[in-house]
């Protein structure tokens, strides 16, 4: 039992998983404040859906090694640049989920809410939003997912996480080492995406 690598590990796995988790919660907590009233411009304002989706694209498409190593003459090593990273990476499924979900609304029950003379904001707040909140948590839950696996390369970049086991054992053949972060990298992305996956049914339950 004592060489089993959890065990042996277990003060370095509880650092590191912390460090793991606050480098995904600020970038996802950020990727939330922009992505989501970006989605929303971009029903109110059609022109500018594909431009934005389309930056968006391509900062998905951008190797996440490459995306740090762009960031280092910018925002230097450790945390920040890895956030900066993370928060990128999780803005086009939130964007685009929230645009899909806020179309996806029936437009009867929109010319419903004006004919009882609801503003757009109203309109916004108290009924599209609401309805479009499932598909909405989706693009989170599809965000945080994607962070959780990709902050494992932050520590590439000094910005330490679970990734830190990872590329010590890659560096000394350890298979035991590699374990130790990517086993608690795969369990935190299982518990999130069960969390919000039973958020966005209760939600979708609801209407």
């Amino acid at each position: 039992m004592k060489n089993f690598f959890l065990v042996k590990y277990a003060p370095e796995i509880l650092q590191h998983t912390l460090e793991h988790l606050f480098l995904v919660g600020i970038a996802i907590g950020i990727a939330i404040l922009v992505g989501i009233p970006l989605g929303i411009l971009i029903t109110r304002k059609t022109y500018l859906r594909q431009p934005i989706l389309v930056i968006a694209n391509i900062f998905q498409t951008i190797p996440s090694l490459a995306l740090f190593g762009l960031l280092i003459p910018i925002a230097g090593i450790g945390a920040v640049p890895a956030i900066i990273a993370l928060t990128v990476y999780s803005l086009l499924p939130i964007i685009r989920n929230t645009y899909t979900g806020i179309m996806g609304v029936d437009p009867a029950i929109g010319e419903a809410g004006r004919g009882m003379g609801m503003t757009d904001r109203q309109l916004l707040l108290q009924v599209e939003i609401p309805l479009a909140m499932g598909v909405i948590l989706a693009g989170v839950r599809v965000a945080t997912v994607i962070a959780i696996g990709i902050a494992t390369i932050a520590a590439a970049i000094g910005a330490g996480g679970l990734g830190v086991f990872i590329f010590r054992g890659i560096s000394v053949v350890n298979d035991q080492l590699i374990l130790a972060g990517a086993v608690p990298a795969a369990v935190i992305a299982l518990l999130a995406d069960f969390a919000i996956g039973w958020l966005e049914n209760k939600l979708k339950s609801k209407n």
